[in-house]
């Protein structure tokens, strides 16, 4: 298991790089950051760790100073003082909150708290802030307002000036491919579409909708077209994932969810689909068909061929690629230092078993005997294939790479000999008996491999 320390301060880092995200791009000192900054104070949040929803102005601008300064590492958090000490409220009192508001729900906030005060069990100094409570009630879905019909939403058209300022990105359900043994499996067309220009940076069709296969699609659109300012995506598991949110901060990339069960928010991506099944699912011929390579053949070459040059209504007439040219300029690139493929590597951690092997799906690996009976983190490639080596990080360092078990050849490799002798306090001692056994046959691997 990883260590919950470390993933706490994660969370909480990831939490703070999204407070910041879009401000990240503002330049320093301008009236318009200071009036941004004040905006973010005036909502409410749900920090981990924490009962509060509101954060100060200045801590967000302190945010801002050490992302600025020291990148997403600098937003980790230091260890609390009080650490490991209670601060929540009693038992009771929670029940009393809850009962209050569940018995009336049309109560807001603070006659709740002034209701519960009246209680002869709740002691009269007992602190109870609004926002606590609040927070409480909105855990236990109390706080939830239905929406009637008659209530209309604010919804505006909105579009980008320049490439780059936002992407988007969704999954579709695709047609069905040829996999192995002429069994057919329902494919994901995952893309992403840059809302000023309608360009389409990478798309291609998976056998899975999930972190594994949403991630590589995102890397490869990255190496066509550069780093987007800001990626709105759903709320699906897989854009909820821990991983896609580091690597987004990482990169400096904003990630935005959207509002669950506000699918209109994503209008431009879903009327993109909707082109991709007029245009290119009728036309898919048997051999398109044939293997999930032929079929992303096919999508690249439709897009590449005839998607990026048609003239498009919603940029008044200009194709796709003629807008990127003339709003491109300013499209941020990943910097030569940056090891983009080590980035987007998945992780999962693994228990080294006694013959010095780890599995990762369905496949044996091998690695340091040092590391028998240790927890370790495997990174790796989830579209690589299965023969190539996958690294072995142990306490946060870069060991050997591990490689796939080879049982025959591992018949010839002379296992380590133990010391016939252990060096004590006294007499020499004697090996012990599986010691001895060892050694015996060790030293039988030299007649195996000669009559072999």
């Amino acid at each position: 298991m990883n260590d919950p320390d470390t993933e706490r301060q994660r969370e909480i880092a990831l939490f703070r790089y999204g407070v910041i995200a879009e401000l990240a791009q503002w330049p320093t000192d301008t009236k318009g950051l200071y009036a941004a900054i004040a905006a973010k104070a005036a909502r409410e949040y749900t920090i981990p760790g924490s009962s509060r929803t509101r954060i100060a102005a200045e801590t967000i601008r302190d945010w801002l100073k050490a992302y600025r300064r020291g990148g997403f590492e600098a937003l980790l958090p230091k260890p609390r003082a009080d650490r490991g000490q209670v601060r929540g409220l009693p038992p009771s009192v929670v029940e009393a909150l809850l009962a209050t508001k569940e018995g009336n729900p049309a109560l807001s906030v603070q006659p709740v708290i002034r209701a519960v005060r009246e209680r002869p069990d709740v002691p009269p100094d007992l602190p109870l802030p609004p926002s606590t409570v609040h927070r409480l009630l909105a855990r236990h879905g109390l706080m939830e307002r239905a929406n009637t019909a008659g209530d209309p939403q604010d919804r505006r058209r909105f579009a980008f000036e320049h490439a780059g300022e936002l992407w988007m990105s969704d999954v579709m359900h695709g047609p069905s491919v040829v996999v192995g043994e002429r069994v057919r499996r329902k494919t994901y067309l995952i893309a992403f579409i840059d809302d000023a220009t309608r360009v389409i940076p990478h798309a291609a069709f998976a056998l899975s909708e999930n972190t594994a296969t949403f991630l590589p699609v995102l890397e490869q659109a990255i190496l066509r077209r550069g780093l987007p300012k800001k990626l709105f995506v759903d709320n699906g598991a897989n854009y909820r994932s821990k991983h896609l949110a580091l690597v987004c901060a990482k990169l400096g990339i904003a990630l935005i969810h959207a509002r669950p069960y506000q699918p209109q928010g994503k209008g431009k991506i879903e009327r993109w689909f909707k082109t991709v099944r007029a245009q290119l699912l009728t036309r898919l011929t048997e051999a398109d068909l044939a293997s999930l390579t032929a079929l992303n053949r096919r999508l690249a070459g439709w897009i590449e061929g005839e998607y990026h040059h048609s003239p498009h209504r919603g940029l008044e007439g200009a194709t796709p690629l003629e807008q990127w040219a003339r709003t491109g300029s300013g499209v941020r690139f990943v910097e030569p230092d940056v090891d983009l493929a080590d980035l987007f590597l998945l992780e999962a951690v693994r228990k080294v078993q006694k013959d010095r092997t780890v599995s990762l799906n369905g496949v044996l690996y091998e690695v340091e005997a040092a590391l028998i009976g240790e927890n370790v983190t495997l990174r790796f490639d989830p579209s690589a294939p299965p023969e190539r080596p996958i690294q072995v990080c142990f306490q946060g360092e870069r060991l050997a790479m591990a490689r796939p078990v080879d049982t025959d050849a591992n018949c010839f490799v002379k296992r380590d000999r133990p010391s016939r002798t252990v060096a004590v306090d006294g007499p020499v001692a004697e090996p012990a008996p599986s010691a001895l056994r060892l050694r015996e046959f060790a030293d039988g691997d030299d007649d195996i491999g000669e009559r072999r």
